[in-house]
């Protein structure tokens, strides 16, 4: 990649404006077109860092463990919707915490009096929340001064894209007909966000294939509450049924939510396959980069996978 080499990327996701961040702040002339700005699924997201998962276990480790360190970085900085943040990860099942836990900061496992009723196992740690709206806008306002620009287009292809010498396929779960990509296919995540009742900590329970989740992300005034995972359902459309899911399950956690105000219901589609795809294709005179299926692990892997692509680009 040379300096003002014109570079198309397609999506507006987590994904695709961190992708273009990278470029663009490499020198290159980044053009993004995308039909939602920023992109729904990821201002849906929570967010915690942490791999959830995805495949392959090398890349995810590596993509990961490079997004762990700007995130720490970004949290330095109050403007970034990124902060530090103290809290629980537990489990119904006496399990052993995985790698990427216990490399956190602060990580030690709980006492059993720590942990609420039914709870056999959970681990403290410090580990970057995330504040979507806030730290999305942030990525435009960089993108922005890095030189970079948008247009808000729906393609049928990606040969509409037009004149490019790069373009970067950042589009989740549209990949699957743009593409198109018949392994890739939607789990439906719901958020609900309420008003904080005073808490500080957040708290995780480790669900594992179970489409009903547990957590709470608190960012200041508001908490997001989580969640569902509902394998092959695309839907964005509320879910009452759901969301009072949602806020019963966490109020059993942290009674004081249970008087929270509702504020607003977060619907996204993570967009997943068997493995993520980062890599190239080269045709004639045109390099195409693909970079999705992150499935609900989009920002953990973000910066990672962005500076891969920066990599193909630069070959």
């Amino acid at each position: 990649m040379t300096a003002g080499e014109r570079v198309v990327v397609v999506g507006a996701g987590v994904a695709g404006i961190t992708t273009a961040v990278v470029l663009a702040e490499a020198g290159a002339s980044v053009h993004v077109i995308a039909d939602e700005v920023p992109g729904v699924t990821s201002l849906a997201a929570g967010a915690m860092w942490g791999p959830y998962l995805v495949e392959p276990k090398d890349k995810v480790d590596q993509w990961s463990r490079r997004s762990l360190e700007v995130f720490q970085e970004l949290a330095a900085a109050p403007d970034t919707g990124v902060r530090l943040a103290t809290g629980i990860e537990a489990s119904r099942t006496a399990e052993a915490p995985p790698d990427w836990a216990t490399a956190l900061p602060g990580f030690q496992p709980c006492e059993p009096a720590d942990l609420p009723t039914g709870f056999t196992a959970g681990y403290r740690f410090t580990v970057p929340l995330i504040d979507m709206p806030t730290y999305l806008d942030y990525l435009l306002g960089r993108l922005h001064t890095a030189g970079g620009t948008i247009e808000r287009r729906r393609l049928a292809s990606l040969a509409d894209v037009g004149p490019a010498s790069v373009i970067v396929n950042c589009t989740g779960i549209g990949a699957r007909d743009l593409v198109p990509d018949s392994g890739l296919r939607p789990i439906r995540g719901q958020h609900v966000v309420v008003t904080n009742p005073g808490l500080t900590e957040f708290f995780s329970e480790d669900t594992g294939l179970s489409p009903d989740l547990l957590c709470f992300y608190p960012h200041g005034d508001t908490v997001v509450l989580g969640g569902t995972a509902v394998d092959g359902e695309g839907d964005l459309a509320r879910d009452e049924k759901a969301a009072a899911g949602i806020l019963a399950r966490c109020a059993e956690i942290a009674p004081r939510l249970a008087e929270a105000r509702v504020l607003e219901h977060r619907i996204g589609a993570r967009p997943s396959r068997d493995t993520v795809r980062v890599e190239a294709e080269r045709g004639d005179g045109t390099v195409v980069v693909h970079n999705y299926g992150h499935g609900g692990a989009g920002v953990t892997l973000s910066w990672g996978c962005a500076e891969e692509v920066r990599s193909f680009c630069a070959e």
